[in-house]
């Protein structure tokens, strides 16, 4: 199954009364990671594809860019240009850039989280709220969103959205931003953004999420496994070894000696069985 995280607990356990097997993609709450060597540019094109393709309701959503200090100001000056040029519209005409959420529950949900951030002293850099005008009014629209004076604690940081709303925050260091992409409760999605190859890596292999893009977001080969770490998920979808999950695995041992065994027989001879 593909869904929310309280779903898919709830499906576990009504499945796991009768040992059903279960693969579940859950949750997320991606990092994207940019560090001092990315062109701004390149930073803020990977921001707005990673948390603004399908109104931000996927569960790989760069719902959160961690910058390096260096690149800090630049990247959230064109983040929010950028954002704010996004055109919305009817998803069905070819110049609309994002289309609406896909229910008025949706939006709402939307709506408190963002409100949430206000409370907990972040900043509405860029949109926050329906675009007004009467081509809007059929249709769950929000504008594509940018926070900005974000600490990792607060619930826009650490909570699944499935809206168009990207975290913006700050790192010094390596550990730093592996600290604070790993530091929700979900795993799923997450990239890496740098010229140094090995820095690459390094970061992928220690970040706690079972898809990692370098360089890229959102884009997957079919034949590479899906599925997330925490909790984002159990099990993989996509590539040869979700074959795997589709089976089951029976031993067969067959004993090809003509000799006699006796367990219980008082011959003297050891007894094994292996």
């Amino acid at each position: 199954m593909t869904g929310g995280t309280e779903t898919g607990k709830v499906v576990a356990g009504i499945i796991g009364r009768n040992l059903t097997r279960f693969t579940a993609e859950l949750g997320g709450k991606g990092a994207v990671i940019a560090f001092e060597d990315v062109d701004v540019e390149r930073c803020v094109a990977a921001t707005l594809f990673a948390a603004f393709v399908g109104s931000g309701q996927t569960c790989v959503e760069g719902a959160r860019l961690l910058v390096h200090r260096i690149l800090y100001d630049r990247a959230v000056a064109g983040l929010v240009r950028r954002a704010r040029a996004i055109r919305l519209g009817n998803p069905l005409e070819n110049d609309t850039q994002m289309g609406p959420l896909v229910s008025a529950k949706q939006r709402d949900n939307v709506e408190r989280y963002v409100r949430s951030g206000i409370e907990q002293g972040a900043t509405v850099a860029a949109g926050g709220k329906r675009p007004a005008g009467a081509a809007f009014a059929r249709g769950y629209y929000f504008e594509p969103t940018v926070f900005t004076n974000v600490s990792p604690q607060m619930r826009i940081a650490q909570e699944e959205i499935f809206g168009p709303v990207v975290c913006v925050m700050s790192f010094n260091s390596e550990d730093e931003a592996v600290a604070i992409a790993n530091g929700t409760q979900f795993g799923l999605g997450a990239s890496v953004w740098t010229r140094d190859g090995a820095r690459a890596h390094r970061v992928a292999h220690r970040l706690q999420f079972g898809i990692v893009w370098i360089n890229d977001h959102h884009r997957v080969d079919p034949t590479s496994p899906w599925g997330g770490f925490k909790m984002s998920g159990i099990r993989r979808e996509n590539g040869p070894i979700a074959y795997e999950e589709y089976t089951q695995i029976q031993s067969v041992i067959v004993n090809l000696s003509d000799s006699l065994f006796d367990w219980y027989a008082d011959d003297g001879k050891e007894k094994r069985l292996n």
